[in-house]
């Protein structure tokens, strides 16, 4: 706004100047010798129009010039002068002061135009203009760049701990407040050694332990799932959903449809905006389920969808509205749309939603014909008083046209809610001026404030509240009735609410410096840490992502983590952790190791697989076989107060475009094993498991599959299996009383 007003006043000033230069009498100026001389400004004043005109846009100017030294005196709150982002020792000490001093000076040099204009004569002699001009601008030069310099490099440098503390400590406190950051739960962790009884007792975390990484997955969806050509499963997420009441972790993926991939010659405007006009359906599969051939297993999959989960059956499996969708689509036409292929022949339907906009009349069709630059929306003749136009059907685009104040996640997923296919979207709000705040890029204030839940089917959007900050308390005022509480989203959406992972990699990266509140620690960077490294796909080493997982804190829960290691080292200094779950939603945990104890991290875990001599016998062997070795995501998996690191390897001819788990990297930080399965890695690793993982919370079920266990362990003379189960199945007797 400033400076709209500034460049206003100045081009005012200069056009009015033309203006009455101009206007002058044509008349040379001629010297006592009559000769014509070329008139001097003084000259030229005093035969001047418009001399008040002029002096109040000067004045004006100048008045807007002491504004904008007021307004400067905010703007150390995000000074880069100093040590920290934010207000330091220099800013406060000597450039406020001097912005202040330039308000007063500025302010009166409005003043004395002003006061020149009605005293021209008697002040025009002794250069009172001319001084304070001069003295503007030299207490400018003073104030806000030499004198600052001098302190900064002579008094300040010298002893900048001892004058920065005070400013560091409100940058440390700013930053994690304006990352959410100020409530971190704060966890010491000393890992004991990985147990087969360890093992036993989180069986909810052991049993949930992803092995199927999403890239190698996304190929073979494609190839087993796609069906057509013109479908498309890329887009693969992790959720949870509680199966045979067991909280499972699995991946899903919607089957949307993409029109790019539509043969050449059936890329007509009927095919591409009345026939091919959604996708259909979606895939889902455990995350730790493998067939013999190292394939997923199925829990939801075909066209239609099929499943033995009542959890998750689709009763409405068309996408109209997705992540791939572009373009607008007319639906209720006199052409039939395209469901989805069926034997020889295909499925056809019609739209029975609410979505888009009913074409009732001719004035909407041209409309429409004017927005979308065509005017076959007009010529058509299958487009009916019942016709729907469907736009703004990819969601990110939709979301962002409905609330632009608002900045999105990069990963909406879908969720089988009820028969019903629905997108959630993550949305923060964000701000880049907030007081003391270290930036993240653009941004220095970033919230998790909204979900938004778009309806696959018809397109319908709700805004709903996670997070009750400033901004978005804000954005609640000023167009009411767009945002919801939680307490409004349904239980079963609500069960499948995520921690953002945009968001936590945001605070992680944040949070590796500010964890240090120490403002000498802090000073010395002397506790900072990083993101680890490990090795993917075919031998790159790449920076680990944060990853979900199931854990058993108070009960089995969804949660995402990051392990940290501290700058130019290996080993692993802590955790952090988001749960996901409940009334536990959003609250962040740090699991700190000893710092006088070594905690393997990542990257050494890699180096002992290279190192095995094994493991790289078999790896040399299947590559000169032919065969491309690709290594999945080594996962580090806290298992109760051990730790576990996962690692899958797939396997892919050269040729072909279906990679396989083959193998299953298992290390308890000591020792290292790959078998050809999960439970073969353990069992290779602590022995085999004489207590079962208890399915379900059924007290009847659990006495059953002890009772089972029992006999089991008497066929196989195992008499400690028999007295461990008998203990186990005792206590659930006695819990039936």
């Amino acid at each position: 706004l400033w400076g709209l007003l500034f460049a206003t006043g100045v081009l005012t000033l200069v056009f009015i100047s033309l203006h009455y230069v101009l206007s002058l009498p044509k008349q040379p100026v001629i010297d006592i010798n009559g000769i014509p001389q070329v008139p001097s400004f003084t000259q030229l004043w005093s035969r001047l129009k418009g001399k008040t005109h002029l002096v109040l846009v000067v004045s004006a100017l100048f008045l807007l010039v002491a504004w904008r030294h007021y307004l400067a005196r905010y703007a150390i709150m995000y000074s880069k002068s100093g040590i920290v982002v934010g207000a330091g020792y220099t800013d406060v000490h000597v450039y406020l002061p001097a912005m202040t001093l330039l308000v007063i000076v500025a302010a009166l040099m409005a003043v004395v135009f002003l006061v020149w204009l009605h005293y021209e004569r008697r002040l025009r002699k002794r250069h009172v203009v001319a001084t304070m001009i001069g003295l503007y601008l030299t207490l400018s030069l003073l104030g806000s760049l030499i004198v600052p310099a001098i302190v900064q490099s002579l008094v300040v440098s010298p002893n900048e701990l001892k004058l920065e503390q005070p400013y560091i400590e409100h940058n440390i406190a700013f930053t994690r407040e304006a990352y959410g950051l100020n409530d971190v739960a704060i966890r010491d962790f000393t890992p004991a050694p990985v147990t087969r009884e360890r093992l036993d007792a989180a069986s909810p975390t052991v049993k949930n332990i992803r092995l199927l990484d999403w890239r190698p997955l996304t190929q073979t969806y494609k190839q087993t799932q796609e069906i057509r050509l013109y479908y498309d499963l890329s887009g693969i997420d992790i959720d949870r959903y509680v199966l045979d009441g067991e909280l499972t972790q699995v991946m899903i993926a919607p089957r949307e449809l993409d029109q790019q991939q539509i043969a050449e010659g059936a890329r007509t405007w009927v095919n591409l905006h009345q026939v091919y006009t959604h996708g259909f359906g979606a895939v889902v599969s455990p995350v730790n389920k493998v067939t013999t051939e190292g394939l997923p297993v199925y829990l939801v999959k075909d066209i239609p969808p099929q499943t033995e989960q009542k959890e998750l059956e689709i009763t409405e499996p068309r996408i109209y509205y997705g992540e791939r969708q572009r373009g607008y689509v007319v639906v209720n036409t006199g052409t039939e749309e395209f469901d989805y292929p069926r034997g020889d022949t295909n499925a056809y339907t019609r739209y029975s939603g609410t979505g888009g906009v009913v074409l009732d009349s001719f004035l909407k069709k041209l409309f429409f014909a004017l927005r979308f630059s065509d005017v076959k929306l007009l010529l058509s003749n299958d487009i009916t008083r019942e016709s729907r136009i469907l736009f703004h059907r990819n969601i990110q685009e939709r979301i962002a046209t409905l609330a632009p104040f608002l900045t999105l996640d990069r990963d909406p997923y879908l969720v089988i809610d009820n028969g019903r296919l629905v997108w959630v979207q993550d949305a923060y709000t964000t701000t880049g001026h907030f007081p003391y705040s270290a930036r993240a890029g653009r941004v220095n204030y970033l919230r998790n404030a909204v979900k938004v839940v778009v309806d696959a089917y018809d397109g319908s959007v709700t805004f709903y509240v996670v997070d009750d900050e400033p901004l978005i308390k804000t954005y609640s005022e000023i167009f009411p009735g767009t945002f919801k509480p939680l307490d409004e989203m349904s239980p079963s959406l609500r069960a499948h609410l995520r921690y953002p992972q945009d968001l936590f990699e945001v605070q992680a990266r944040i949070y590796s410096t500010y964890h240090m509140d120490d403002p000498t620690v802090f000073y010395n960077k002397e506790d900072a840490w990083q993101f680890p490294s490990e090795i993917y796909g075919t031998g790159e080493r790449v920076r680990m992502d944060p990853y979900y997982i199931i854990m058993d804190l108070d009960g089995p829960e969804f949660v995402l983590m990051m392990p940290f290691t501290p700058i130019r080292k290996d080993n692993m200094i802590a955790w952090f952790a988001a749960r996901s779950d409940g009334e536990h939603y959003g609250e962040l945990t740090l699991y700190q190791f000893p710092k006088d104890e070594l905690v393997y991290g990542p990257s050494q875990i890699e180096a002992k697989i290279d190192q095995d001599s094994e493991i790289s016998q078999q790896l040399t062997l299947w590559s000169q076989q032919g065969s491309r070795v690709t290594r999945g995501n080594l996962l580090v998996i806290p298992v109760q107060d051990s730790l576990l690191y996962v690692e899958p390897l797939y396997i892919q001819a050269e040729t072909g475009q279906l990679p396989q788990l083959k193998r299953v990297i298992v290390s308890d930080g000591e020792r290292v094993v790959m078998e050809e399965s999960f439970g073969e890695a353990l069992d290779a690793l602590f022995g085999k498991s004489s207590t079962p993982v208890v399915a379900g919370s059924s007290l009847v079920e659990q006495a059953s599959t002890y009772y089972d266990a029992i006999q089991a362990a008497m066929r196989n003379g195992d008499w400690a299996g028999i007295g461990e189960n008998l203990e186990k199945l005792g206590e659930v007797l006695e819990n039936m009383k």
